[in-house]
């Protein structure tokens, strides 16, 4: 993917309105199971910060252990996007 085409996607984002709006494109630009998958790593990243044990995410959510470290290693050595996502939605 290009940056450019992250880019258009990003402002795609910014350029919805509500919760509502947001899941409707989502609902569009993905498959069903894109959709499961990606709400399933944020739901990760919460339950690994909270400091619970892969064994336990593997139970609750059904997540493989690969998918698991992949969100870990994401959450201790990517670009804090989880990070700030989490920190964000502690606000609500």
């Amino acid at each position: 993917m290009q940056n450019d085409d992250l880019a258009l996607l990003a402002q795609a984002f910014l350029k919805l309105r509500n919760i509502d709006e947001i899941k409707i494109f989502l609902k569009d630009l993905l498959s069903n199971s894109e959709q499961e998958s990606i709400a399933s790593r944020v739901v990760i990243a919460q339950m690994l910060e909270q400091g619970l044990p892969y064994t336990q995410i593997e139970r609750e959510t059904g997540a493989s252990s690969a998918t698991i470290a992949k969100v870990s290693e994401n959450l201790k050595y990517g670009n804090d996007g989880y990070k700030l996502i989490l920190e964000r939605l502690k606000r609500k």
